[in-house]
């Protein structure tokens, strides 16, 4: 029981399942969830007591301020992977320790606010830019050098916008403590 609970804290809207094709009108909608989750955010903050804020979401978990912060850490990485597909022939993304990521000082130090703008301009920018590709385009992938394998950009759409929602539910489980 107590497994089940960790693993369902860990990953509140269950694990990402990556598929090898997805429909036009799938992607359309996870450009959308990307387009407007930093409003999803913003729109829920307010909700939480800030206290808790700085509490972890579950044991061996981030705080809730690390989690925005990283939000806007992992976005732009996806953002410039997905650069990096369109520019360059199947390169090998570079990948980074998002749990020390989410220990430098500014993320201490810095209101989550300044994630949120982030956000919320990334965003605008990257779903314009994704609702722009071709089929094609859409293909066009990186090699992944952790997962072993090639990522293709309609993959990474269904990533992070399934990526956004994982983490509003680690938000979400702040609301229980």
């Amino acid at each position: 029981m107590t497994e089940v609970l960790h693993e369902t804290k860990r990953f509140p809207i269950g694990k990402f399942k990556i598929r090898h094709d997805y429909s036009p009108s799938e992607i359309a909608s996870n450009i959308h969830a990307i387009r407007t989750f930093p409003e999803k955010l913003e729109e829920f903050i307010p909700t939480l007591d800030p206290s808790s804020l700085l509490l972890p979401y579950r044991e061996g978990g981030w705080t809730g301020k690390q989690v925005v912060h990283h939000l806007a850490d992992s976005h732009m990485n996806a953002y410039i992977r997905i650069k990096w597909a369109l520019t360059e022939d199947v390169p090998t993304i570079k990948t980074y320790f998002e749990n020390l990521w989410a220990e430098t000082p500014e993320v201490s130090s810095a209101d989550i606010g300044v994630s949120i703008g982030l956000l919320k301009f990334l965003h605008d920018k990257w779903s314009t830019l994704l609702g722009a590709l071709d089929e094609r385009q859409l293909n066009r992938a990186v090699f992944h050098p952790e997962m072993k394998k090639e990522i293709n950009i309609s993959q990474f759409i269904a990533l992070y916008a399934w990526h956004g929602e994982h983490h509003l539910g680690h938000l979400r489980l702040l609301k229980d403590l």
